[in-house]
């Protein structure tokens, strides 16, 4: 890509994955860029569970049908133990894990792999088949992969925006 704007302009959710697996390399730039990711008072609350294994993905497709055929799913919760808490008692833990969520989805587009942010699940379905301890909160489930030739860009939906003057406001 030329430009991040450019990045950002042309990523669009995948959920048609080919069954190639991500090489390791890639995973790892990948992981690196939610690592790197901005958080409150930089606690890195983010905890992200590789799920590829013939086990696991057959096990998170029986929780969601949003995990689509890709080969590789990311789970990623908040540690809510971890996270800046503000004075008013507000946990930054969730939208730290988004923010992180986010780098891994916009590197994972520059290396020409394809990703959808996923909620479709049942927070407590996760946390109890992956046997997780009650300060993770699943946030959300990142399948990636490599687009297959049924992937497309949904245009009209991903392209479709607001005008920038009804969602910015200059006080």
């Amino acid at each position: 890509m030329n430009t991040f704007l450019e990045l950002a302009e042309t990523r669009y959710s995948v959920r048609h994955f080919s069954e190639r697996q991500i090489e390791k390399e890639h995973l790892e730039r990948i992981l690196r860029a939610g690592q790197v990711a901005p958080t409150a008072a930089n606690r890195q609350p983010q905890r992200i569970f590789v799920i590829q294994s013939e086990e696991a993905i057959d096990i998170i497709r029986k929780i969601t049908p949003y995990a689509f055929n890709a080969p590789t799913v990311l789970l990623i919760c908040a540690d809510k133990n971890d996270a800046w808490v503000g004075k008013d008692g507000h946990n930054s833990a969730p939208i730290d894990a988004a923010i992180v969520i986010t780098h891994m989805m916009l590197q994972a587009w520059d290396d020409g792999i394809g990703s959808c942010w996923v909620r479709g699940f049942d927070q407590n379905i996760i946390t109890q088949t992956f046997n997780m301890p009650d300060h993770l909160e699943p946030i959300a489930l990142l399948p990636i992969g490599y687009p297959s030739d049924k992937a497309r860009h949904a245009k009209g939906w991903h392209d479709n925006r607001k005008p920038i003057e009804q969602t910015v406001q200059y006080l």
